[in-house]
């Protein structure tokens, strides 16, 4: 049963090369071990590329498949949309095709956890001295 603002369609064709994701992951995870880490959507620990699930493409794309899995560089992907197709709820995105990372066959699981900065620094060490404390 389809909730109020969802579109009901009984099927759904990409134009040109587009991409439709089904599955992005915005919400709580876990990790392997069972620890639960909260949703971090509009957050900066969420600002890190996510993994979906390819629905749909368009008859000019041939990087894709459907049924693959995407990840994708963080905010290229459009507003959710709420549809119901064929009886099945889903919240779809359009992906920006060229901000397209990693191709899978397989379901990934979204372990990025840490939000470290890594830096490196162009000063060199000088042999002796109280500056390299």
């Amino acid at each position: 049963m389809a909730t109020i603002g969802t579109y009901n369609i009984k099927g759904l064709k990409p134009l040109h090369s587009n991409v439709i994701v089904k599955n992005m992951n915005f919400h709580e995870r876990f990790t392997e071990g069972g620890i639960l880490i909260p949703g971090d959507d509009k957050k900066s620990e969420g600002i890190r590329p996510r993994w979906a699930e390819v629905m749909a493409v368009g008859p000019e794309q041939n990087d894709v498949s459907v049924g693959q899995y995407i990840l994708v560089k963080h905010g290229r992907w459009t507003r959710g949309q709420n549809v119901d197709i064929d009886g099945e709820d889903m919240v779809i995105r359009r992906i920006d095709e060229d901000d397209i990372l990693l191709v899978s066959d397989d379901p990934q699981s979204d372990d990025t956890f840490s939000n470290a900065i890594t830096s490196s620094s162009d000063r060199t060490l000088i042999d002796g001295s109280l500056h390299n404390v």
